[in-house]
């Protein structure tokens, strides 16, 4: 049963990461590895293996763009910020994920548990 428990969570958080990627992005520009600070502080536990394609396919998107900036230490870094289009989906995202939290909510409150 556990198993199937972890799976659930992990297919529950994969399904809210490209949303919470756009809404840590909206606050301004960041580079992958804050990013993935940000999301393990909330307990959205990524690793860069994960990150990084999912980048690459909101880029693709044309939900945001980057840019390099040289570090004092070391190589050039690739700093994320979203487009006019990304900021407009995620208002969209926005609003479907608060719809989508009080319908579950409300279908849920009086769980026997």
């Amino acid at each position: 049963m556990q198993s199937n428990n972890d799976n659930i969570k992990s297919q529950m958080r994969k399904g809210v990461l490209e949303y919470c990627i756009l809404s840590l992005l909206s606050k301004g520009d960041m580079y992958a590895s804050d990013i993935i600070k940000n999301l393990k502080e909330a307990e959205l536990i990524v690793v860069e293996g994960t990150l990084y394609p999912l980048l690459m396919r909101q880029k693709n998107a044309g939900l945001l763009t980057y840019n390099w900036v040289e570090s004092v230490k070391g190589p050039p870094r690739k700093y994320y910020s979203l487009t006019d289009l990304g900021l407009k989906f995620l208002k969209e995202l926005d609003y479907e994920w608060h719809e989508t939290v009080k319908v579950v909510s409300n279908i849920t409150k009086n769980n026997q548990i």
